[in-house]
């Protein structure tokens, strides 16, 4: 059926930036800002997402990617 797939950690690395900084630039919590970097998250707000993406200068597919050969897990 397929799923996004959150790339945060990957742009993050590329951009030599830490969560904590990261966290301080953007504005969101390392707690929530953690959830998204490893993908336990269900939804992010626009505004997050234009804000990170203002930081690491990048685009919303650099962090966002379907798969759609990636089967549904189910939710806890």
């Amino acid at each position: 059926m397929g799923k996004i797939i959150l790339r945060l950690d990957r742009v993050m690395a590329d951009r030599k930036m830490s969560l904590n900084e990261l966290s301080e630039k953007v504005g969101v919590s390392n707690v929530n800002l953690s959830k998204i970097k490893t993908g336990k998250i269900s939804a992010v707000r626009f505004s997050t997402l234009a804000a990170i993406c203002r930081v690491l200068k990048c685009q919303p597919g650099d962090i966002l990617e379907y798969d759609p050969d990636a089967p549904d897990e189910p939710e806890e």
